[in-house]
């Protein structure tokens, strides 16, 4: 079932098309993810392995143990960052999102500053500084989102020794015959450019995204593997149909089997989760439905999936054997319920 519902510009009326394209923003992280765990299974790491042995300054990473007023300790971590933490969002790495904390100020100063300012910023260049910020928590002892998937990204450009762009078009997007995923817009690509809504100060909608100063057309963006790419509802279908299929699409294979269980089985120590509700675990990249009974909404265990900022969401449920997707660019992605009622209405739906 595939429908596409209400305008993709609306200063001229222009109606969603299936193959407008959109900013994915974190629906970018399960790409990325696949990615590392591709050079994992050509045996290049180990899961367990420390990050510190491809980038050797997180071996002095220091811990925040606690802060008044300008007074600051740091600790040594009690263990190294490893490649499922950084997977699994359990490396005490931050996001820069926090208002009026001492280390986010550091994120934002050092890292998003860093690569919207300078025009030659790379993907090193921006993440290079990151072992100088101190870690929020403790390797492995909580789950808080953070930049690690954007780390997994330089991984996977300092492991293949491709540039990480290069890497995804040439390993996942070719293969797997995803035609408009990219980390930026062409020019000849531009009319299919969904605008991005945001809240006027009237409650009216606004575009927070000109197409005219967008960095979507710039083609030397930093390819940040948690937010960056952009999409199709076809082209994330391809994508999302081979994780399904455990690995495999259409006589082409990215995984094994075996590798797509273990990313999709929750990673979580015990009595940690991945949301308030204490329902969803967190697997190698995914999030992962525990309890349906403290979910309070219909599905089934072991369905997995994620969103991104502009109201993009996916979830596959293994047990169905289906894929549900909606493309939406509206900022932010928790402003109405529509996700959980458009599952509520699939699953009604399955009267077998």
């Amino acid at each position: 079932h595939a429908e596409s519902y209400g305008m993709m510009d609306l200063r001229i009326s222009k109606p969603m098309q299936f193959d407008t394209i959109f900013r994915i923003y974190s629906m970018s992280k399960p790409i990325t993810s696949v990615a590392i765990m591709m050079l994992f299974e050509e045996g290049l790491f180990r899961i367990s392995d420390p990050i510190s042995n491809f980038i050797p300054a997180f071996k002095d990473v220091k811990v925040l143990q606690s802060q008044a007023g300008d007074e600051i300790q740091l600790v040594k971590p009690t263990r190294e960052i490893t490649f499922r933490d950084l997977l699994s969002h359990t490396s005490g790495l931050s996001y820069g999102f926090e208002q009026n904390t001492y280390i986010d100020d550091l994120y934002r100063k050092h890292i998003w500053e860093k690569a919207d300012k300078d025009p030659n910023a790379t993907l090193a260049s921006v993440l290079d500084s990151l072992p100088l910020i101190p870690l929020v928590l403790q390797p492995g002892s909580a789950w808080h989102y953070s930049i690690a998937t954007d780390l997994l990204g330089y991984l996977v450009q300092i492991i293949s020794g491709k540039p990480f762009e290069t890497f995804l078009k040439e390993r996942i997007f070719d293969p797997l015959g995803m035609v408009d995923t990219s980390f930026y817009v062409s020019q000849e690509k531009l009319d299919r450019f969904a605008c991005n809504y945001g809240k006027g100060e009237n409650g009216n909608l606004v575009d927070i995204d000109p197409i005219e100063k967008t960095s979507y057309t710039n083609p030397h963006r930093v390819p940040f593997g948690g937010a960056g790419l952009v999409s199709t509802a076809s082209d994330y279908l391809r994508f999302t149909h081979m994780l399904l299929n455990k690995g495999e699409l259409e006589g082409t294979r990215l995984l094994g089997r075996k590798t797509i269980e273990l990313m999709t089985m929750n990673h979580l120590p015990e009595g940690i989760y991945s949301s308030a509700d204490q329902a969803n675990g967190f697997g190698l990249g995914f999030n992962v439905l525990l309890d349906i009974a403290k979910h309070q909404n219909l599905g089934s265990v072991g369905t997995y999936g994620w969103a991104g900022a502009a109201s993009t969401f996916f979830r596959i449920d293994p047990v169905e054997e289906i894929v549900a997707l909606q493309l939406i660019q509206f900022i932010p992605n928790d402003s109405t319920p529509i996700h959980i009622d458009f599952l509520n209405m699939l699953y009604q739906a399955l009267v077998d």
